[in-house]
């Protein structure tokens, strides 16, 4: 919850980043352009939240749960909804809402 309201209430709306699906119109999207800023992402912020939860509360499944968060994360670029830049802080804050 802690990441929701961090990345999508504040961030998002603070920073105000176009998409890059929006720079670069000439991109045929493979899912429904999404309708918020991009930077961070929430997707990637909220993968890592649960990852690094379960990681400090030393549950092992925190192991196949690091790869799936890494394939969410890829998705978004390679959906060309995210920047690199989007990604890593999103990566970032999750680790950091999953330790609080």
């Amino acid at each position: 919850m802690l990441e929701v309201v961090c990345c999508n209430l504040v961030l998002k709306p603070l920073v105000a980043r176009i998409r890059p699906c929006d720079v670069n119109t000439a991109v045929q999207l493979l899912i429904t352009r999404p309708d918020d800023f991009s930077f961070p992402s929430g997707h990637t912020g909220a993968s890592f939240a649960a990852v690094s939860a379960l990681y400090f509360n030393r549950n092992r499944i925190w192991i196949p749960a690091l790869m799936f968060a890494a394939l969410i994360a890829f998705s978004r670029m390679y959906l060309y909804v995210h920047y690199p830049t989007d990604i890593l802080a999103g990566i970032i804050l999750g680790i950091m809402a999953g330790w609080a």
